[in-house]
């Protein structure tokens, strides 16, 4: 080979081209994530419904059983309210927090025209024993007036706390249910109740466990008077007194 050919045939290393990498996520940087909101004054609007229609249940019971705004406490008039408060109930979709709104709004006359404590008891019982959930806490210790008959056949299954204190009738007619009151109870606690159990953080009163066919009841404070007990257990500060030694029905210990 002559040296002119080596000049025309001069050899040129290839140029190396830039390495170019693409990004792995640059076409999700267009991607945007929809995302769904539910507008506050919707919700707000949805809980002042179910509230009107709680509210409007409670006024119908009281127009039914309560026409001339005085009550009797009979066993009969109990269930008869009962049965007109779960007609109303069953309709409506609603919550525990429900509920508690329910009894902040009972002393407020804007909104409640009239409260009655034993309409008002059998009506919160009702809410809570066709409530979805199986635990319910009702803040009851900011209201003036004590609430008679709260957990008033209370079904197996469900829990029931009541922070404060409850009126006549708390927890009768039991049917399983786990009733734990933080404050006092007073006359007729667990009276007819079947089973289940009563816890009463403080002090309870007269004809507890009147007529009661089954169940337990707790004091932790002081029995004022036990009932005519047919079957069941009731301590006091952790002491069984009934069953145990003669004890006078309705007698101040």
């Amino acid at each position: 080979m002559k040296n002119g050919d080596l000049k025309k045939k001069s050899f040129h290393p290839p140029v190396s081209k830039p390495n170019t990498f693409s990004n792995p996520f640059e076409e999700f940087r267009t991607f945007h994530f929809r995302k769904e909101e539910i507008p506050l004054d919707r919700i707000v609007q949805s809980a002042e419904v179910v509230m009107d229609q709680i509210r409007l249940g409670y006024e119908k019971l009281l127009e039914e059983e309560a026409k001339e705004l005085v009550w009797m406490v009979q066993y009969n008039t109990i269930i008869k309210a009962y049965e007109v408060a779960e007609k109303y109930i069953k309709e409506i979709d609603y919550s525990a927090e429900d509920i508690e709104d329910f009894c902040f709004a009972l002393e407020n006359t804007q909104k409640i025209p009239y409260l009655i404590p034993g309409p008002a008891g059998i009506y919160i019982s009702a809410l809570c024993n066709y409530a979805k959930e199986e635990e319910i806490v009702l803040k009851l210790s900011e209201l003036k007036t004590e609430i008679n008959l709260i957990g008033f056949r209370l079904p197996k299954g469900k829990r029931l706390m009541v922070e404060g204190d409850t009126g006549d009738f708390t927890g009768i007619g039991l049917e399983g249910g786990e009733m734990v009151i933080e404050g006092s109870s007073k006359n007729w606690t667990g009276a007819g109740m079947r089973s289940g159990k009563i816890l009463v953080k403080k002090n309870i009163g007269l004809h507890t466990g009147e007529w009661m066919m089954g169940g337990e009841i707790y004091v932790g404070g002081r029995v004022r008077g036990l009932g005519n007990i047919v079957e069941g257990k009731v301590f006091e500060r952790e002491k069984l007194v009934y069953p145990g030694k003669a004890r006078n029905p309705n007698i101040y210990y």
